[in-house]
């Protein structure tokens, strides 16, 4: 299993890179900007993957170690990208979040990038290489859990500030994990994840925004449809218009699921879309390939994404040092919580939260961070599960694999 784990990302990869320009040509014809129906969105897509998979070989090619140099640089470059979302000559502002940093200062004046996506894995880079280079310090309290508890609060409480409480949750969940794993004492752990959950709740109560999508997500369940927080009969005549219009976007996910049927109703045949399903091509693009593959097309998304966290808990476990181990354990987590939180609320089984899914959604940001990620697991895997340049595997031919020569000049085959 191990020695062909990455093969499993490779075709899962692929797999939602083709569903996810599929689904986006389909989709942004009619959600393109000012009304106009083209395919400029992904052309702009096309252009991000070119970008993203340069930037994945590099990082396949050059040794995951160097990470280990860097990590400081890198989780300093990531509080800082996140902070200048907060100045208002250089952040974005959409929809009441300041998740962006526009790039009209290199000439780009329609780009931007989400300095969280690059975040999340500077801080998986940055805790695996505190244990990885402090192996025994993992249940000691300060080194080992309250040092790392400090770079994690960092990042978590600047993501969270840009109005972004799904990644500084995320975020938080993985940089958790990676400290569990390196064996940090589970009483600290408890304590902190308390705290999270504490401050989580806060943000959700002192912000309208993020309280109107809890009520309206707990107004859906009957066993809290009657608690104060799920009643809306109490609330005003605007707040109810207020959650309606949250629960709108996931009745029409729901319903384009549904109206998918089995087989779907074919590509580019989706009618959701033109139901203004909002952010049928960035966030909630799962329901289209719901609506036009049907349940084959989802049910090949979700083992996409099984088939990837199977494959990086192989070449985590293989890894040569604990620096490897938590590296490519946090990244492959980092996928599998993306992925679960974004068909959990494409779903309806969590509450709204905008956030897109790895490989399928449109976004650059995403895209380039996503296959960096699948670079450094790939680089893993050849340091792990073949150590000898030589044992690299080749493309399968037929019955056999192709010949290559041993130390010796002697042709052999596997």
């Amino acid at each position: 299993m191990a020695k062909r784990s990455i093969f499993l990302i490779a075709f899962a990869v692929v797999l939602l890179l083709t569903l996810g320009f599929g689904m986006l040509a389909s989709a942004s014809y009619y959600t393109a900007e000012n009304g106009n129906g083209d395919y400029a969105m992904v052309m702009r897509q096309l252009v991000w993957l070119v970008t993203a998979v340069v930037l994945g070989l590099c990082c396949c090619v050059m040794d995951y170690h160097v990470l280990l140099r860097w990590k400081w640089y890198l989780l300093a470059a990531a509080a800082v990208m996140l902070a200048l979302c907060y100045e208002s000559h250089v952040g974005i502002k959409i929809n009441g979040a300041k998740r962006w940093i526009g790039l009209h200062a290199l000439g780009l004046k329609s780009a931007r990038v989400q300095p969280s996506e690059f975040a999340k894995v500077a801080l998986i880079i940055s805790l695996a290489g505190w244990y990885g280079m402090r192996e025994r310090i993992g249940r000691t309290f300060i080194q080992g859990f309250l040092l790392p508890l400090l770079m994690l609060g960092v990042i978590v409480v600047l993501i969270g500030g840009e109005m972004d409480l799904g990644s500084a949750l995320i975020a938080a969940c993985v940089g958790l994990s990676i400290m569990i794993v390196a064996g940090a004492r589970m009483r600290y752990i408890s304590l902190a994840s308390a705290l999270v959950l504490a401050s989580l709740w806060l943000m959700v109560v002192i912000t309208p925004n993020r309280m109107t999508r809890v009520t309206a997500f707990l107004s859906e369940i009957p066993a809290l449809a009657k608690t104060k927080y799920g009643d809306t009969s109490r609330l005003t005549k605007e707040q109810q218009e207020g959650i309606r219009d949250k629960k709108r976007q996931q009745e029409l996910a729901r319903m384009a699921f549904g109206s998918g049927g089995t087989e779907g109703v074919g590509v580019g045949q989706g009618r959701m879309k033109m139901y203004s399903l909002p952010e049928a091509h960035t966030d909630f693009i799962l329901p289209m390939v719901g609506e036009e593959l049907g349940l084959y097309g989802t049910l090949a998304v979700v083992f996409a994404f099984v088939m990837i966290i199977l494959g990086g808990m192989c070449i985590s476990s293989y890894a040569p040092d604990t620096f490897g181990k938590l590296l490519g354990f946090g990244i492959t987590l980092l996928f599998g919580l993306e992925g679960l939180m974004n068909m959990g609320v494409t779903t309806g089984v969590l509450p709204n939260k905008g956030l897109p899914l790895p490989f399928v959604s449109y976004g650059g940001s995403s895209l380039v961070m996503a296959m960096i990620s699948v670079g450094i697991l790939c680089n893993i895997y050849r340091q792990g599960v073949y150590r000898s340049p030589d044992n690299l595997p080749v493309i399968r031919k037929k019955n056999r694999w192709t010949p290559r020569l041993s130390d010796n000049g002697a042709a052999q085959f596997e």
